[in-house]
């Protein structure tokens, strides 16, 4: 087989507006087990937007863009439902970005010869390839934004705005998740940033200006994250996986604290995930345990334990067709740090 043999069949983003989950999920309210579970965390998701006074962050770890739900969170910043997010690297860089400059996913099998992958420069995620060769390209592509900035520390949200700007003049499909933040000023935070496609663009950067180059400041970006958190006396966390986004973004109230200003804990959490909680691992530590710690209460909180493409659209679709996102305010967070041009 050739490699357009494996690349023909690309993966198609669900579209939560194309359908309405609500009855699903209120009929999945009086059922047991995960079904009850996500329909109180689709209740959850739409106290957070109908409380007005409410900074919904949205954190976002794992492959869900790669694997279909792309534009379920551009559609979430469009309509209002998320004032911040927290990712991995991957997820803003090798997945979204990457789609904007033009490239794709495509739909493969975990039953396959991962040796003839590599000898066809094929990358595997599960059941979903990408196309090496272009993802090398998405690494260049961030060496020509870095070489074009001033030469400093850049918190990842400077830098990923930057990205934003550049796509408003480049991109191949307007519709990223990158673009749409930056045009309605949602901050993005990656405080892992180098590891993803970002880190290979801007160890080649550097690599070129070693005496003068871009660097990322991930202690920036957890003051900065922190700033949000004090001026959000109510907060939520919508959270796909856990990882380092789960943690940082739950890490905001005790760092306030450490900075001289108490802040109420998170007041609403959800999180999704498949990871087991008895190894202490922050992917799987529960809500009620962060609540020990400071971070999170315990009135409006919901862990989900599913895969999340297979019950993230329902809350998402149900939070579109029965919330009032429409009325709510923008907290254009990004303003309160960025004198960027736009």
């Amino acid at each position: 087989m050739k490699k357009k043999d494996f690349l023909k069949d690309t993966v198609k983003h669900i579209d939560i507006k194309s359908f309405d989950a609500s009855p699903i999920i209120n009929a999945m309210s009086d059922m047991s087990f995960t079904a009850r579970d996500t329909a109180r965390a689709a209740q959850i998701l739409n106290k957070m937007i109908n409380d007005p006074d409410c900074t919904i962050i949205l954190t976002i770890a794992g492959s869900t863009s790669a694997a279909g739900c792309m534009q379920l969170y551009v559609d979430m910043v469009k309509s209002n439902m998320v004032d911040a997010i927290v990712a991995t690297g991957a997820t803003i860089v090798d997945m979204d970005f990457f789609e904007a400059l033009g490239f794709k996913h495509y739909k493969g099998t975990p039953f396959v010869d991962d040796n003839q992958l590599r000898d066809l420069y094929i990358d595997r995620i599960y059941d979903t390839y990408i196309d090496e060769e272009q993802l090398q390209s998405c690494d260049k592509t961030i060496k020509i934004i870095a070489d074009t900035l001033e030469p400093r520390p850049y918190s990842s949200r400077e830098f990923i705005r930057q990205m934003g700007l550049y796509l408003t003049k480049n991109s191949k499909k307007p519709d990223s998740l990158v673009q749409t933040a930056y045009e309605k000023n949602v901050p993005i935070f990656c405080p892992a940033f180098s590891d993803s496609s970002a880190g290979f663009g801007l160890v080649l950067h550097q690599h070129q200006n070693p005496d003068s180059h871009v660097s990322i400041d991930s202690v920036k970006d957890f003051h900065e994250l922190t700033q949000i958190k004090m001026q959000s006396d109510i907060s939520g966390l919508f959270m796909i996986g856990g990882g380092v986004p789960k943690n940082f973004a739950q890490d905001t109230v005790v760092c306030a604290e450490v900075l001289g200003k108490e802040v109420p804990m998170h007041k609403y959490a959800v999180q999704i995930t498949v990871a087991d909680s008895r190894d202490g691992a922050c992917s799987s530590s529960t809500l009620k345990e962060a609540s020990s710690w400071g971070k999170v209460e315990t009135m409006y909180e919901q862990m989900v334990y599913a895969e999340a493409t297979s019950v993230l659209p329902l809350i998402v679709s149900n939070a579109y067709h029965t919330s009032r996102h429409k009325n709510r305010t923008p907290k254009n967070w990004s303003k309160i740090f960025d004198s960027s041009p736009k």
